[in-house]
């Protein structure tokens, strides 16, 4: 069965090939491309089956990267690897969006870089490669892709609080301190608050909860992921 262009190319980055290569098309089938095609199959099958096989493989790096650690901290270091701006920051390192079979409308909108769709698309290229080539397959896949984004998180992640570990992230590699911003809504019986988190000029971080702590651990949260996955190259 003939392969799209270019399709070989993320063939050899995944260091998989497919079979059958219409099951790495399925994997990168948006509903709009399907929808505008007549029905075809999309990726959310293969994206519901890889989530479940990343989030087993992490778990499992970072159970052996930290043979002590008590679980609340395992819980977050795994949090913090598969949600969805850490997962996307991996599609755009793939150059995965150019891949993506995107209807009119969402190719208009820029789905092509939108965190959710790319994060979505990653999760179904796992599912697809653990169907093409097993659980061996798939864990090798993830290994390569997630190695550095974890060894990182389990660096510089001295505890459970977002917030010190990014003050302590920014300090050390920007000289610079983040800068904390927030917002309430709601009856004083149910308040609900959003944070931001700025960082030299930049916004990388929004959290929202039912306290200031909450939404801000939130914001510090997606920042830090942010930020381990810029300064991969030089953090330690």
């Amino acid at each position: 069965m003939s392969r799209e262009p270019g399709l070989g190319a993320l063939e050899d980055q995944l260091a998989v090939v497919f079979t059958d290569p219409s099951l790495l098309e399925q994997a990168l089938t948006h509903r709009s491309f399907a929808f505008e095609e007549g029905g075809l199959p999309t990726y959310e099958r293969l994206e519901f089956l890889g989530d479940a096989v990343l989030g087993l493989v992490v778990a499992h790096r970072v159970y052996r990267l930290l043979p002590d650690a008590p679980e609340g901290r395992l819980a977050k270091i795994r949090s913090s690897a598969v949600n969805t701006r850490a997962l996307a920051g991996i599609a755009r390192d793939l150059d995965l969006g150019s891949h993506v079979r995107l209807g009119h409308g969402e190719e208009q909108s820029g789905g092509r870089d939108k965190d959710s769709i790319l994060a979505d698309t990653i999760e179904s290229l796992i599912g697809a490669v653990y169907l093409e080539g097993g659980m061996e397959a798939a864990t090798s896949l993830v290994d390569r892709l997630f190695a550095d984004l974890l060894d990182h998180l389990v660096a510089w992640q001295g505890s459970l609080d977002f917030k010190t570990s990014l003050q302590e992230l920014t300090a050390s590699e920007l000289s610079a301190l983040p800068v904390y911003r927030l917002a309430e809504e709601g009856p004083d019986h149910a308040k609900r608050f959003t944070a931001e988190v700025e960082i030299e000029g930049a916004v990388l971080g929004r959290g929202r909860g039912r306290s200031k702590k909450e939404a801000e651990q939130g914001a510090a949260e997606e920042a830090y992921v942010t930020l381990i996955e810029r300064l991969a190259i030089s953090s330690p």
